[in-house]
């Protein structure tokens, strides 16, 4: 089911913010409140650890071990030392992305 609460939200505040046009202000409103509610604004690291490396929260530590190990093979910046700085740059940052999930799981798991 849809959520609605920042579609609400948003339509109120806009209304009652652009008051010499609120109607034009509920627009914006709803639509700023439909990106928060289908969580648009949202930053994919901090959402799931685990689908950072193609899992599920109910894998095993091997699995957990092993994607990590498969993803940090194929993406780390090492591999791609030769290549252009651009993949360089992607490389570097998508094990980076890799490590803090990684990470992450390691300290959820540890609770």
């Amino acid at each position: 089911m849809d959520r609605w609460y920042g579609k609400l939200l948003g339509l109120v505040a806009g209304a009652l913010l652009f008051r010499a046009n609120p109607l034009f202000g509920a627009v914006i409103g709803l639509l700023l409140g439909h990106a928060l509610d289908r969580d648009m604004f949202r930053t994919r690291d901090r959402e799931d650890p685990y689908a950072e490396l193609g899992l599920t929260a109910d894998a095993s530590e091997a699995e957990i071990d092993q994607a990590y190990r498969r993803l940090m093979s194929q993406y780390h910046p090492d591999k791609v030392a030769g290549a252009a700085p651009e993949l360089r740059a992607r490389a570097e940052q998508r094990s980076r992305a890799i490590n803090a999930a990684y990470d992450r799981i390691r300290v959820l798991r540890r609770r």
